[in-house]
Order: C-alpha cells, then sequence, then structure tokens
C-alpha cells in the first residue's frame, strides 16, 4: 500500500438526516466499494454508537481499529460537533471535527460534555453551548493527542467563515490557541485554490472529506496520506500518532499527498442567491444587484465564492496555477511555486453512469458490475487505462472519464441548498445515448 485514501468526515445511524442502514458494516462496505482505505467512525458522542463501535472495532495499531468482516477497511475516532453561542454580539454557529487516539479518550469527552447537561442522545451530531475556543481547550486539557479541525469552512450557516454564523478569522474564533488550529476542511463548495487565496491558510493543512450521510456518498472528497518512504507502506504500519502528525504538518511516516475534490460549483452553497425565489447570483451580480432578493426583499444566502472573495489576500487565476498530468491523464493542479499540496477535482462514477444512460436503474447496475470487473470507484476514475476502461464499459465512459480527469466539464453553480450540476459532455460531444441531468447528491 503505497498510499491511504483517507474520508475522515461522515455520520453514522444515530444522526438526523442520515440512512439508517449507516452502520459500520455498511460504512466500510461502501468505503471497499470506493477504495477508501481509512474512515471517520462518525458520532461517537452519541452513548448507544460508543457502546456499538466500542464492541465491534479492534485496535490494529494505537488509534487505528478494524472490523473483522472488512479487514481492507480502516476506523478511526472522529466525529463532529456543532457549537451554538453567542460571541461579540453575534450569534455563533460552527462545525468542528474532533480526533480521538482511544476509547478511553473519547469516553473521558463524553462525560465531560455530558456533566455541562447535553443531551448527547438527541443527536450523533451533538448541538452544545460551548464557544469553539472552549471546545478546543477542553478536548485538549483531557488529552494533548486530540485534535480539531474546523468543518467544512466557508458554508454559509454552520461554519468558521460562513457569511450567516461565522468569523472573519481563525484568531477571532479560537483566540489564544489558534495556532492549535494547523487544519481545515474545504467543504464541498470550495477548492484548495479558494482557500489558497486567505493570508491565514498559507501555512495550513488544507482537507477535504466527504461528510457523508450515506454510504453512497463516502468519498465524494477525500485526503490522500502517502508514505515518506517505501518501507513505510506496510498496512499495520501507521497509527494515529502518524495521521495526526501529517496533519500537524510534523515529521511522520505520512504526510498528505494530495487531496480529492469535488468541482466546487457543484456544491450547494457556491454561488448567492434564494432557493424558494429561485435567485441565483454570481459575484458579479451580489457586487452589482446587492446583496437583498429582488423577489421578497429579504437579504440573499451569500455563497462561498463572495465570501472567499471577501476574505482574500489576493485573487488567484488560472495563469497563477500549474496543471500536470500523471500517466494516467489525471490532472493535479498545483499553485505555480509548488508550495501547497495538490488536488484533483472529480465526478462520482454513479453520476457519471447517470449522464451517459436514462435509466438509473442501469446506471446503478453498469456501476456495480464496473467494480466487479475493474476494481473499486478511486480506481477506475483515478488510474485505470483508458483502454481497459472502454473494454469494459464502452467508448462513452472512456470519454466521459477522460473529460472528468482533464477537467474539461462544464458546472452549472449551486446555491442556497441546491447543489450544482455538472455537465460531463458538452454539446459537441453529448453520446447517441440519452443523457440526464440527475445529480447523485
Amino acid at each position: 500500500m503505497s498510499a491511504i485514501i483517507a474520508d475522515l468526515h461522515l455520520h453514522s445511524k444515530f444522526s438526523q438526516a442520515v440512512s439508517k442502514k449507516m452502520g459500520l458494516e455498511e460504512i466500510a462496505y461502501w468505503a471497499r466499494l470506493k477504495g477508501i482505505n481509512l474512515v471517520a467512525t462518525g458520532d461517537w458522542t452519541h452513548p448507544l454508537w460508543f457502546r456499538e463501535i466500542k464492541k465491534k472495532l479492534k485496535v490494529i495499531t494505537p488509534g487505528i481499529f478494524q472490523l473483522e468482516k472488512f479487514p481492507e477497511v480502516k476506523f478511526m475516532l472522529v466525529t463532529e460537533i456543532s457549537t451554538v453561542y453567542s460571541h461579540k454580539e453575534k450569534l455563533r454557529k460552527i462545525h468542528h471535527l474532533i480526533f480521538s487516539p482511544s476509547f478511553e479518550v473519547a469516553e473521558k469527552i463524553i462525560k465531560k460534555l455530558a456533566g455541562f447537561g447535553y443531551n448527547l442522545l438527541a443527536d450523533g451530531r451533538p448541538t452544545i453551548g460551548l464557544s469553539s475556543r472552549e471546545l478546543l481547550e477542553l478536548i485538549m486539557d483531557i488529552n494533548e493527542n486530540t485534535f480539531l479541525i474546523p468543518c467544512h469552512i466557508w458554508t454559509p450557516w454552520f461554519s468558521l467563515f460562513g457569511s450567516r454564523s461565522g468569523y472573519d478569522s481563525i484568531e477571532e474564533s479560537f483566540e489564544d490557541l489558534s495556532t492549535y488550529i494547523t487544519a481545515v476542511e474545504t467543504g464541498l463548495s470550495s477548492d484548495p485554490v479558494m482557500n489558497w487565496q486567505i493570508k491565514e491558510l498559507t501555512n495550513r493543512v488544507i482537507v477535504s472529506f466527504s461528510d457523508a450521510h450515506s454510504g453512497s456518498k463516502l468519498g465524494r472528497e477525500a485526503t490522500v496520506f502517502v508514505f515518506n518512504n517505501e518501507q513505510a507502506s506496510k498496512p499495520e504500519a501507521y497509527s494515529f500518532s502518524d495521521i495526526l502528525n501529517a496533519l500537524k504538518q510534523k515529521p511522520s511516516r505520512l504526510k498528505i499527498g494530495y487531496t480529492i475534490e469535488f468541482f466546487p460549483q457543484e456544491g450547494k452553497y457556491h454561488w448567492s442567491g434564494h432557493r424558494d425565489c429561485r435567485v441565483r447570483y454570481s459575484p458579479e451580480e451580489v457586487l452589482k444587484k446587492g446583496k437583498i432578493c429582488p423577489v421578497c426583499q429579504r437579504q440573499l444566502t451569500i455563497g462561498v465564492e463572495n465570501r472567499v472573495i471577501e476574505l482574500s489576500e489576493r485573487m488567484i487565476k488560472k495563469d497563477d496555477l500549474c496543471f500536470l498530468k500523471n500517466r494516467s491523464g489525471l490532472t493535479f493542479v498545483y499553485d505555480k511555486e509548488k508550495k501547497r499540496t495538490p488536488f484533483v477535482s472529480i465526478v462520482p462514477l454513479m453520476e457519471i453512469l447517470q449522464q451517459i444512460t436514462d435509466s438509473p436503474a442501469k446506471a446503478e447496475k453498469d456501476y456495480f458490475r464496473l467494480i466487479n470487473e475493474l476494481g473499486p470507484e478511486f480506481l477506475i476514475i483515478l488510474n485505470t487505462p483508458y483502454e481497459k476502461i472502454e473494454a469494459v464499459g464502452g467508448r462513452t465512459l472512456k470519454e466521459a472519464i477522460r473529460n472528468v480527469r482533464e477537467r474539461e466539464v462544464k458546472v452549472e453553480p449551486g446555491y442556497d441548498g441546491v447543489f450544482g450540476k455538472v455537465q460531463i459532455f458538452s454539446r459537441k460531444e453529448k453520446p447517441e445515448v440519452q443523457t440526464s441531468q440527475l445529480g447523485l447528491f
């Protein structure tokens, strides 16, 4: 194993608006289909879920766990906590990923939160009244090897930089503890380039995960850890500390090789607007027309791209980037100086198949046939030779995956909770098979 594809933000059946199938077996099953090596347990503050994962997961190396039926998939104790509180005369709603190195440490955090009177049974992603800084201080006081990453940092309603409930800086939120925030999560509506424009993120790690609420959504974004030398590339050769050190940019067996991203326009908060009023504004239109909805006269939900522009030190244009293809034709995006971790952008395989067939049932059937014959989804999307894809899946699928790897797709931007729509084929390239604009997400 030369790399670890990790999805460390997801939810269990005990979270609201999550598939009731999302048990450990379901998570591991879909992780195997996708080609994900390391996943979060999610939701370990929920007493019933904590009891279940503690019973079923076995330690294989410190802080890394395994389910007996799915030995190829490893787990880490990572959960999401929502903080809702008032600070500096404004209501703040910030989501955070909390990493625990062991069940013992997780249990201490659970007891501490329960001792404050928070109802941890209400939701797998609990809502608490502590500030972001207070939550960070709490977990660090319990164990120095705990870790906090602000989630989907640009989402308008529940994030660090959110236009409706966030801050203008990490320091404003975490105050004297801000230096302990060494990594942030992009969220579906932004990509690393957008985050590279923010001065205080210059020396921080940028990661991406799926925030999956069902098994099929795993891996829509992920972070790839690579080994610093081949001799350390055995499956049992990494631990929680190795992952943590990579996230802190400390010497480790591991480092972050690249991230796997949504095309950010497909995210449901990329542009500004009002879903109910069917008003969608580009950043330029917001500057020209203002932030008030012309239909209902209420404030628009200001999207991620506008918020990034507002907080950016400088704007990065296409000419400021470097696009390099590997032997598989996959395009990696770098900054010109190659100081930042590169990334690739994908469209999930099921969504690709839905665009080259008019039958959702056929798309699903083809999905499982392709994985059975070619291997996991990430292998197909990122690495499988085009001639092999064509031999098994046909010319249209080969051309679709080529377009994705070469970033030759168009996206109708999402806004105010409405996901964008990806168009893999241009009108000239459109295959003879009727296409569908149904989105997987």
